[in-house]
């Protein structure tokens, strides 16, 4: 009798370990790193790599980027027009389509006023969702226009 009750405890024992260690790895998160890329247009404005406005910037590489994550880049924006302007980006032509649902590029120069001549560093930041599934590549077009005030 004892032997068996030491038998069912042992089990028992086992039994809520298994358990307890379903529930550890259940709490373990899986990554995806995948690689994009995104294009820069602008309208009235010059985007440049580097802050004396040398290195004209067409393309942004954002690297690896994983699931919950966010990356910035800084690149420089300069009003080349006869006019101050303000400044708005808009973000489209996500490729694939869905991966507007996950992702999110945001500035902090939305309505900055640029006077002639004038440029201003600019941080871009591309967030992506802890939720993003079945994306293991993507591209988008931003444009920052400058619209005459």
């Amino acid at each position: 009798m004892a032997m068996q009750k030491t038998a069912a405890v042992g089990i028992a024992v086992a039994v809520a370990g298994i358990m307890m260690l379903t529930s550890v790895l259940a709490l373990l998160q899986s990554n995806r790193t995948f690689s994009n890329t995104g294009s820069i247009t602008t309208v009235n404005v010059g985007a440049y790599q580097d802050s004396g406005c040398t290195q004209v910037l067409s393309t942004i590489d954002w690297g690896n980027v994983v699931p919950g994550s966010s990356s910035s880049r800084t690149i420089y924006v300069k009003n080349t027009g006869n006019a101050p302007i303000s400044l708005n980006m808009t973000v489209n032509t996500w490729n694939p389509s869905n991966a507007a649902n996950y992702m999110n590029l945001t500035w902090n120069q939305e309505s900055t006023v640029l006077n002639v001549g004038n440029s201003v560093a600019t941080l871009m930041v591309l967030s992506v969702s802890a939720s993003v599934t079945g994306i293991t590549s993507f591209s988008f077009n931003a444009t920052i226009t400058g619209t005459q005030v």
